[in-house]
């Protein structure tokens, strides 16, 4: 179907494989268009059995500007849109509690 549709120079079009996706809490907005989201993993130490929680940060696109601080979204890795955005909003899976 689509990985046997041809395009105009006989060049073969491939099916894209699934995108990354991550859920972090939106730390700020304060951008045109961007989010900073916080994503937080846990991952068990080798030697020591332990349980380490580690967090990371994130610029995703945001184009309507939907998203507030401490909002949960899921986020979706794209091409580089600028020197540190490499990921799109989703959606937004929870709204924050708070009144900002």
């Amino acid at each position: 179907m689509a990985s046997e549709a041809t395009a105009g120079a006989g060049q073969t079009h491939k099916e894209r494989g699934a995108r990354q996706e991550l859920v972090g809490v939106v730390m700020s907005s304060k951008m045109h268009k961007t989010i900073v989201v916080k994503v937080a993993r846990t991952v068990q130490h080798a030697k020591y059995i332990r349980v380490m929680r580690s967090n990371k940060k994130y610029y995703a696109h945001d184009e309507r500007n939907e998203a507030k601080p401490g909002d949960t979204v899921r986020i979706i890795a794209s091409r580089p849109l600028s020197k540190l955005k490499r990921w799109r909003l989703a959606e937004i899976v929870a709204r924050s509690t708070r009144v900002a």
